[in-house]
């Protein structure tokens, strides 16, 4: 008898053809779910009958709870090699293997640099209005060249964003807890002296750190009020990091020029999210990894983790 595989939130319905999964085809029947369970009992009862699941990024948390209730589970593949919401001690218990694979981190880059030229340059009013018969040319737009670009943190992406920046003719400054003169320099960027100074001094702000005790709530309405009533701040990085009741007062009130935003508290964003309706907000559904060669990454290596699982030789092991 064939295992079952489920493959998560799949919204765009292509999981199963950007990858080529004929290898375990003779053993595993797939089947993809284009919508998103919100719930644990929703969940647990559409995974009751499965023995695989792929799970994408960091959306849906498999707590010990829901291990208990899918006692099927045997494997549980997930997009990228790290993952914050996966209990992998009851995974062990409940004797299931989890695996990951690889990530691009070229989709982030690029997305955070189509919302800040979107952001700068008014291309959402503008084209809306141009589609909508309203009026030709409302928006003054932002300059890039010489302005100066803050990154809060100087990794994978945030070096590459940098670079981007750098061509563009911008100032770009950086700071992390942890970032030294020696990593700026090798970047080819400024070190701020602080958090507060990078916030006071940049006419634009990118998060580009990984989630931690020490970065969650990193900026709160104390430091958004720091930024330029001019500048502009950008998330592609965990909505955690941004206290998001300040960041919509802000946009409210704008002390800040705007925000472009691809995470959120809650995803898939119920209907009726604040964040759906801010002011000066350019928002995006979590797009920073969705692009056609990443899920063919994440999708071609879940079949290799299955693949490795079948033959008794698991790949790419998390946990």
């Amino acid at each position: 008898m064939k295992l079952r595989c489920a493959v998560l939130d799949d919204f765009q319905s292509v999981a199963t053809t950007v990858a080529d999964w004929s290898p375990v085809a003779g053993d595993v029947d797939v089947v993809s779910f284009p919508e998103h369970f919100g719930t644990e009992d929703g969940l647990a009862a559409a995974l009751a009958d499965f023995d695989i699941v792929v799970t994408l990024r960091e959306r849906v948390p498999f707590p010990a709870s829901l291990f208990a209730r899918l006692p099927r589970l045997k494997l549980l593949v997930a997009s990228g090699m790290r993952n914050s919401v996966i209990d992998y001690a009851a995974a062990e218990q409940h004797g299931v293997t989890v695996c990951g694979t690889a990530s691009s981190s070229t989709p982030p880059v690029e997305l955070t640099w189509a919302l800040l030229l979107g952001l700068a340059r008014g291309i959402v009013p503008e084209a809306t209005a141009l589609r909508l018969g309203g009026p030709w040319q409302s928006t003054v737009g932002a300059d890039l060249h010489g302005r100066r670009l803050g990154l809060l943190g100087l990794g994978k992406i945030g070096s590459r964003v940098a670079q981007v920046g750098l061509a563009f003719g911008m100032d770009v400054v950086a700071w992390s807890q942890n970032l030294t003169k020696e990593r700026a320099d090798e970047v080819g960027t400024g070190l701020a002296a602080s958090k507060e100074e990078l916030l006071e001094s940049s006419d634009f702000v990118s998060v580009h750190l990984a989630l931690s005790e020490r970065t969650r709530g990193l900026l709160g309405a104390a430091e958004l009020g720091l930024m330029r009533p001019t500048g502009y701040l950008i998330n592609t990085s965990r909505a955690a990091i941004v206290d998001q009741d300040a960041l919509v007062a802000a946009l409210h009130a704008g002390s800040i020029a705007g925000a472009g935003v691809d995470v959120f508290d809650v995803e898939p964003l119920p209907e009726d999210h604040p964040m759906r309706s801010t002011p000066r907000l350019l928002a995006t559904p979590h797009l920073g990894y969705v692009s056609r060669s990443n899920y063919a990454t994440y999708y071609g290596h879940a079949v290799e983790d299955i693949q490795a699982f079948l033959a008794g030789s698991p790949v790419r092991r998390l946990g």
